[in-house]
């Protein structure tokens, strides 16, 4: 079987537990067509770099899959049906990533660096 990542974004006015069942749904479909999601990682409430159909922010939710390409094609048509989900993409990859995304790694670093310090105050050298 051949290995993808789906990333699919939300609607703004949508709450965590609905993104969860959208999640859900989507693994269903992929596990009753034959395939496995070996991951999910929800990134979070984010900002979109623009407008996409009058939504300024999105959740985004990442989805590691091991499935045939039926499987991922009946999910891509359920994502486009679906009216709480406002984009999607899904890549074929060679291997599937262990361990967290490269975006939630770089939110625990920006987490544990800190705040930043304001413009006109910096420290002296």
């Amino acid at each position: 079987m051949a290995t993808y990542e789906h990333v699919f974004i939300a609607r703004q006015d949508v709450n965590a537990s609905q993104v969860e069942s959208i999640t859900a749904d989507f693994s269903k479909i992929i596990e009753e067509n034959d395939g496995k999601v070996a991951k999910t990682e929800y990134w979070g409430l984010k900002n979109l770099a623009y407008k996409i159909k009058k939504n300024r922010k999105g959740h985004y939710v990442l989805l590691n899959i091991d499935a045939p390409h039926a499987a991922v094609a009946e999910m891509e048509r359920q994502a486009r049906l679906h009216e709480d989900v406002i984009r999607f993409m899904t890549i074929r990859v060679e291997e599937l990533e262990e361990g967290e995304s490269i975006v939630l790694r770089a939110k625990a670093d920006k987490e544990r660096r800190g705040p930043r310090e304001p413009r006109g105050e910096r420290r002296p050298r």
